[in-house]
């Protein structure tokens, strides 16, 4: 391929529909890697909070919230935290 050539959309289309599988992919090797150094990782399960331990045992926290209810096709303003 060449630097310059711009993609045409049959190709961004396809590499776009690859992007959730290795998104899940990512996430499981970082729960992976985070067990496996010995660390904790909070996860919600069937709406609660959980944390699992690198010995495999689960610990319920709280029933997971709602952070933000928001109606479908409203814009809701984000601030970030630097």
């Amino acid at each position: 391929m060449i630097a310059n050539q711009p993609l045409k959309d049959e190709l961004v289309s396809r590499l776009e529909e690859k992007i959730p599988t290795m998104a899940k992919g990512a996430i499981h090797a970082a729960y992976i890697n985070m067990l496996a150094a010995g660390l904790s990782v909070m996860e919600v399960r069937d709406g609660v909070l959980v944390e699992t331990t690198a010995d495999g045992q689960h610990t319920v926290i709280r029933v997971a919230k709602p952070k933000h209810k928001v109606a479908s096709g409203r814009i809701i303003k984000v601030r970030r935290f630097s």
